[in-house]
């Protein structure tokens, strides 16, 4: 076959990806339309369209838990997720846990333990910390080391993310026990 033919084969089998695509996302009691490119994830939607920094940007891997959000109630890596799968579902930020002036217990409990060093984990753990507690799954201070492992502290503020949590979870029992 000549080179000729060779390319026109390739360009009649060559799909053509859209370049942006309007999506409409629900974030924090709000309904908001972009054009975003398929791809973007939900995270670079959040942050580089809708101005919403508080979720932050870590690994990009879905291995720190920096990203996290609430999605339908539910935690979720933001980073991982495409923004296109997300239509229709009520997504929650840090942003959105506060109501008006009145911080979200969990927030407040944050600040009152000073469960936070550099603060750049501490909306992906406080979003996670919601999650779990909707999850209902955390019954043991040796579950929510668990549950809350797949978000990281590298200043080592562990201790007082585990008071906070505490505060906020009182019905937590020592060790494996249920």
């Amino acid at each position: 076959m000549s080179q000729k033919l060779e390319d026109e084969a390739v360009e009649h089998h060559h799909a053509s990806l859209p370049s942006t695509r309007t999506v409409t996302l629900r974030v924090n009691g709000t309904e908001k339309q972009l054009e975003l490119a398929p791809w973007a994830t939900l995270l670079d939607a959040l942050r580089e369209y809708l101005g919403l920094t508080g979720t932050k940007k870590g690994c990009d891997h879905g291995q720190c838990g920096a990203c996290t959000v609430l999605v339908d109630g539910k935690r979720i890596n933001s980073c991982l997720t495409l923004a296109v799968m997300r239509e229709g579902a009520e997504i929650t930020t840090i942003e959105g846990l506060a109501k008006g002036d009145a911080l979200h217990p969990v927030q407040q409990a944050f600040i009152e333990h000073d469960a936070f060093q550099c603060g750049y984990c501490t909306p992906g753990q406080i979003c996670s910390v919601v999650g779990m507690m909707n999850e209902g799954e955390a019954k043991t201070r040796d579950d929510v080391r668990d549950l809350m492992s797949g978000n990281l502290c590298r200043c080592g503020a562990y201790t007082n993310i585990l008071a906070a949590i505490e505060e906020v979870m009182p019905e937590l029992k020592e060790g494996g026990e249920a």
